[in-house]
């Protein structure tokens, strides 16, 4: 065997078991996970669990409902408004923006996903809540601050997997449909981004994945209320927020009822990320048929 085959084989070996290692660190974490959240969901049970509607541990009443739909109202508001921004961005980005304009947007948007969380959400408990406050009334901590937070925070993840799906267009469409007449715009609207909407969905779906797991910049300006609002300028309390705020001082079944909640959490994600892979390689549009 030579030392050309012979490094083939070690880089191969090398990777199949970091790979497994990796897989192995996930199963641990999942499996601690359920092993400590499953208790409480056996003690309180599942309905009264997953659709009570208090959350109150110092009376033994452990109900998620309203941190679910805080955690919904919160991430499709974020997503309400960053689909739009994300979309018109990256068909300027990838279609209309000239070259050198184009080499300052990518670095820009790629250094949003770099800044922390705590910085985002010391931002927007020095300029947002106040400005909310002043604005809208009520403390300014509130559903919309935490979504306009969060709207900043997955406008990469949409535009970055957006922009591939886009330029993964074959070029020959966009000739074919100029060459018949049609105008840049119309070649955009009717035959490009079509072609790309599985790669569209699945950056709306990965944008969605992250919003619902982000924790400290929402925590620092949602308020922590853990009731359902009736307002979008209420305050709220997400899953994720209450397990950070509580797992330092609880213990017994509000302990696991936490793990429980996580459990809640890392499913959502799951079928968030399933759904993505489903639409990604089950639905790609048929340019035919446009």
């Amino acid at each position: 065997m030579d030392d050309n085959k012979v490094s083939e084989f070690l880089i191969e070996k090398g990777l199949f078991i970091t790979t497994i290692f990796f897989i192995a660190i996930i199963l641990v974490i999942i499996i601690f996970i359920f092993k400590e959240g499953y208790p409480a969901i056996s003690k309180i049970g599942f309905f009264n669990f997953v659709f009570g509607l208090k959350w109150h541990p110092s009376e033994n009443e452990f109900g998620v409902l309203p941190m679910i739909i805080c955690s919904i109202y919160v991430t499709m508001l974020a997503l309400i408004m960053a689909v739009p921004l994300s979309l018109l961005s990256v068909i300027f980005m990838t279609e209309i923006a000239p070259d050198r304009l184009r080499q300052i947007l990518k670095p820009a948007i790629e250094t949003l996903s770099g800044i922390p969380s705590v910085v985002y959400g010391f931002f927007g408990l020095t300029v947002l809540v106040p400005f909310i406050r002043e604005t809208f009334g009520g403390t300014g901590f509130s559903l919309f601050t935490a979504s306009l937070i969060l709207t900043v925070m997955i406008l990469p993840t949409i535009i970055s997997v957006s922009q591939d799906a886009i330029r993964s267009v074959p070029k020959e469409y966009k000739e074919a449909s100029l060459s018949l007449g049609a105008t840049d715009w119309q070649t955009i609207k009717n035959i490009i981004v079509p072609a790309a909407l599985p790669g569209i969905v699945t950056a709306i779906i990965l944008g969605m994945g992250r919003a619902i797991g982000e924790t400290l910049a929402v925590m620092m300006v949602a308020g922590n209320v853990a009731e359902i609002p009736n307002s979008i300028f209420e305050p709220v309390r997400t899953i994720t927020s209450n397990i950070a705020l509580e797992m330092g001082y609880a213990t017994n079944v509000h302990y696991q009822a936490l793990f429980a909640s996580a459990i809640i959490l890392f499913l959502t994600i799951i079928m968030l990320l399933i759904v993505a892979n489903y639409i990604q390689n089950k639905y790609k549009i048929d340019i035919g048929s446009i």
